[in-house]
């Protein structure tokens, strides 16, 4: 049994940031300061948390569920409905996860499990992906049920763990065991989209409906070893490093799909002098070598036109004074849609151009290795739907009035691969708006302006509420 807690009611009108005790934000404290990371935080904690907070505003306990992989005690997932009036539409799906990467306390210069405000910014890890998204969802269900609104369709909440890390991802899992409750329509998923800002003026609302392939490989190099006063060619991190540097100085082809196209003809005229120009080079049908090489330096736009593989863990050697007899690199790849993991397997195989470097394909969710990798494609992009386009610009002409809405490719890879492979078609909503060189995810110092915390929340309840209107 959850012990019902106390919950403020009220939200916040649209620039209502300097009210400090909003619901949402109490919602973003206490996420923040539950630690989700894999291997040493857990997930059911915050889980319960959620949980409490949406029994207490008024969700049946029976219809509020924490699920947990059997032997997996720190890996669960919440799931709760909002029923709709009559069942005769199917659910939407509102997708997030609760966990975290992992966040070094020495290497901050915050808390990293804990909310600070200072700035005009919150620090934390989650901020950025994903526990503000996740407040915003949170919120959003309490006020609905707190409003007596009433649903055409039931409305189901998933906040899952392992999205960023570990072996028991909680997406998979339940569509694999637990598909009834959280079988719909459509995927709404706020771990992907966002607003681009550029000094904090907005560029771009980006709908994401599509994202490139995420897979690992494992580079490893073997030899006998010996003793390091007597050094040879053959050293196992030598040989690693110069593979690693082949990788390096061979980037995988430019590329553009529909999706990709239109995302850079809709966002060219909000662009920069300097970036405009980029953008009209790339677009012509055949791009000089230099024109290709200028528009890549931006990180944002080399994701979205490019596999990218690189390395983020490495290790070698067993002994101070000993020549390593293993060597390896864990290599990340992003992978554009239209290629599978083997392919690039394969063409990893190609750059590094040595027999003695054995390239192989780690699976994220057993960590198994495995000589070859699985031939899947990304998932095709899911074509625009009215409604959800019309909520969106709906919802979003209140904040960023004028500001292209432009359907795009996500650069990483989130949990919608799972619920796509399902038959569940999806779109990233996910409404924060970050400065394009203010990418803190997953790195140090991570952070939100306040008052974007704040418009996402609104955003978020705007759009659920003209979505559901809209038929």
């Amino acid at each position: 049994m959850l012990r019902k807690c106390a919950f403020l009611v009220p939200l916040f009108a649209l620039h209502a940031a300097a009210q400090p005790a909003s619901p949402a934000r109490e919602i973003l404290t206490e996420l923040i300061g539950i630690n989700t990371t894999d291997p040493g935080g857990d997930n059911t904690v915050a889980a319960r948390a959620v949980a409490r907070r949406l029994i207490s505003a008024g969700f049946p306990e029976a219809d509020v569920q924490i699920l947990t992989p059997p032997g997996r005690p720190n890996k669960g997932n919440l799931v709760a409905r909002l029923r709709a009036k009559s069942g005769a539409l199917k659910p939407f799906l509102f997708l997030g996860h609760l966990d975290v990467v992992e966040a070094l306390p020495a290497d901050w210069t915050t808390n990293p499990f804990q909310l600070i405000e200072k700035d005009g910014y919150f620090y934390g890890r989650g901020t950025q992906d994903i526990k503000a998204m996740d407040a915003a969802l949170i919120a959003t269900f309490i006020r609905l049920k707190q409003e007596g609104f009433n649903p055409p369709r039931d409305l189901i909440l998933a906040l899952t763990s392992d999205e960023e890390n570990g072996t028991a991802n909680g997406a998979a899992w339940l569509v694999k065991n637990h598909r009834e409750l959280i079988d719909a329509e459509l995927v709404l998923n706020v771990d992907q989209g966002g607003v681009t800002t550029d000094k904090g003026k907005p560029v771009s609302v980006e709908v994401a409906a599509a994202e490139k392939l995420y897979a690992d490989f494992q580079l490893m190099v073997t030899n006998p070893g010996g003793h390091s006063s007597r050094p040879v060619p053959e050293n196992a991190i030598y040989q690693l490093a110069h593979a690693l540097t082949r990788i390096e100085s061979a980037p995988f082809p430019f590329e553009l799909n529909p999706v990709t196209k239109a995302f850079f003809g809709a966002i060219r005229a909000k662009e920069t002098p300097e970036r405009s120009g980029q953008i009209q080079a790339i677009l012509q049908p055949a791009p000089s070598a230099a024109a290709l090489a200028s528009f890549s330096k931006d990180a944002r736009f080399n994701g979205l036109t490019h596999t990218t593989c690189i390395p983020t863990r490495l290790e070698a050697g067993h002994a101070n004074n000993a020549l390593p007899q293993r060597a390896t690199a864990l290599v990340n790849c992003r992978i554009l849609p239209g290629h599978s993991a083997e392919e690039i397997r394969q063409e990893l195989v190609r750059k590094v151009a040595d027999p003695n470097v054995a390239v192989r394909w780690v699976n994220s969710q057993t960590a198994a290795v495995t000589e070859k990798a699985p031939e899947e494609h990304a998932r095709t992009p899911a074509e625009p739907r009215g409604d959800v386009m019309g909520a969106i610009r709906s919802a979003a002409d209140s904040f960023w009035p004028g500001v292209p809405i432009v359907v795009d490719m996500e650069t990483g890879a989130s949990d919608s691969k799972y619920t796509a492979a399902a038959g569940i078609p999806g779109y990233g909503i996910g409404m924060l708006a970050i400065d394009h060189d203010d990418v803190r995810a997953h790195g140090k110092d991570e952070r939100i302006r306040v008052t974007a915390f704040h418009e996402a929340v609104e955003f978020n309840y705007r759009f659920v509420k003209a979505l559901l209107n809209s038929r």
